[in-house]
């Protein structure tokens, strides 16, 4: 299984994180997957009211949640914005 190591910075909660997501996930499900992380790393204090989605940090462009990681532009090292 190939896998991607991300910085993952979320303003909600002006906090920085480094994971290593699968390459073979849509992005949908990577963002499930960071949502559930991210809330049992702060202890319950990060439940976002609707599906946040992926943006590039340099970039600002919005990650298409219908593709996996391996179509997208995402790769080792990139900065990405959950909002």
């Amino acid at each position: 299984m190939d896998r991607i190591f991300i910085k993952v910075y979320v303003p909600m909660l002006e906090k920085i994180y480094d994971v290593w997501i699968p390459a073979h996930k849509k992005i949908y499900n990577i963002i499930i997957l960071l949502v559930k992380a991210i809330n049992e790393l702060n202890e319950g204090y990060y439940m976002p009211q609707k599906m946040p989605l992926l943006y590039d940090k340099i970039t600002a462009e919005r990650f298409d949640i219908n593709i996996t990681v391996k179509e997208s532009t995402i790769r080792s090292g990139a900065e990405i914005i959950l909002i």
